[in-house]
């Protein structure tokens, strides 16, 4: 799946989630960026950033990666506010 149709999923899913602060994935050469109910591409700075692989991210996106899991085994790093990436289970 291309980021561009991640983001138009996630965009359904966030407008309507009540979130609102700011996280980042970021995926190496690629990020997407939710901040409140927008999500777009373009690098900003955020409250959390999360570190991880594009095929990882995807896995997570799908639901076949446990967002715990994968922390514990340092598939996802988490830079920043820890209680803003716990909060993106409403979101994934």
């Amino acid at each position: 799946m291309d980021t561009e149709a991640i983001v138009a999923k996630m965009r359904d899913k966030v407008a309507t989630s009540g979130f609102d602060r700011s996280v980042k994935f970021d995926m190496g050469d690629e990020v997407i960026v939710i901040d409140g109910q927008n999500v777009s591409t373009t690098d900003a700075p955020t409250d959390c950033t999360i570190k991880i692989s594009k095929e990882n991210f995807e896995e997570l996106i799908a639901g076949d990666l446990n967002p715990t899991a994968a922390f514990m085994t340092g598939k996802i790093k988490v830079e920043g506010d820890m209680s803003v990436a716990m909060q993106l289970s409403q979101l994934i």
